[in-house]
């Protein structure tokens, strides 16, 4: 069984952006969401397409299972969303031996970057690089299937400037 375990945080500045080592667009609908499972589908660069589908309450650590579909399945599903589809282009850093991913949101939450690392268990403790603001690990409001499912863009974004300190 495939585990996610990331810890997230609010991205303070730009001084990530003279680190990236590549991006990629995404469009990210719900199809299904429930309050330990979710089911994605992800369509990347306008090019591929992805079915994840996560399983576990703990945003820390859940069972993750992607698969790759066909793009013009993918199209269709984003078609029976539920709720907001996610716009964001993710980021690819790394620093001290990992991998950052940082998500420039549009669309909806235009404006929220979020910034987050996988690591290897959940007492890890990467080094945070100084554009790293404050953890927001376990707060359900920057779940991807939260955002999608209830609009939380007026409190996301409005309370961006001191949040990310």
């Amino acid at each position: 069984m495939a585990k996610e375990i990331e810890r997230k945080y609010l991205v303070k500045d730009d001084g990530w952006r003279s680190e990236v080592s590549s991006s990629s667009d995404f469009l990210q609908a719900y199809i299904a969401s429930g309050d330990d499972r979710s089911v994605r589908v992800r369509i990347m660069d306008h090019a591929r397409a992805t079915l994840t589908i996560k399983i576990g309450r703990k945003l820390i650590a859940r069972d993750e299972f992607e698969y790759d579909i066909p793009l013009s399945d993918a199209e269709e599903m984003v078609q029976s969303a539920v709720g907001i589809v996610l716009e964001k282009t993710r980021y690819e850093v790394k620093h001290e031996g990992y991998v950052w991913e940082v998500d420039v949101y549009g669309g909806t939450y235009k404006g929220l970057i979020v910034a987050e690392v996988e690591i290897e268990d959940e007492n890890a403790s990467p080094e945070l690089p100084g554009w790293v603001g404050r953890e927001i690990t376990g707060d359900r409001r920057y779940s991807n299937a939260v955002m999608a499912t209830e609009d939380l863009s007026r409190e996301l974004i409005n309370g961006l400037s001191s949040a990310a300190r």
